[in-house]
């Protein structure tokens, strides 16, 4: 499969990230197994806590629609540099599926392909819960 679409799409939502006290803007594109796209920014806040990652975001956009079923996630941040996501981001990817993949992307053209599996080992998930 061809991710730079999007890894394009991650670009360009990193561009509203909102920032203004880390100034390290992360974008995510979200495709769903049928199809359709979403994307998402981190949003910070002065109380840290209720900051949201771009990540997030793109999956609470999609689940928020009605499309829990995510085949992959780009995710992009520092200029030039792999920036993959945060413990908690893992853990609500692997919410929604163990066979996600994750395009991580330092260029439109440079990127690398993860499962989540290899990046959130022995996860804690629904399966757990039975």
């Amino acid at each position: 499969m061809d991710y730079s679409n999007l890894v394009k799409k991650a670009f360009e939502a990193q561009k509203y990230a909102y920032t203004p006290y880390s100034s390290f803007n992360v974008g995510a594109a979200l495709l769903t197994k049928s199809g359709k796209i979403y994307t998402g920014c981190n949003i910070e806040c002065a109380s840290y806590g209720a900051t949201n990652c771009a990540e997030r975001t793109a999956i609470f956009k999609a689940v928020s629609e009605g499309h829990k079923d995510i085949a992959v996630i780009a995710v992009v941040g520092a200029e030039d540099e792999y920036t993959f996501p945060c413990g908690i981001c893992r853990q609500v990817i692997v919410e929604f599926g163990k066979d996600i993949k994750l395009i991580i992307a330092k260029s439109e053209t440079e990127y690398k392909v993860f499962d989540i599996s290899e990046l959130l080992p022995h996860s804690f998930s629904s399966e757990d819960l039975k």
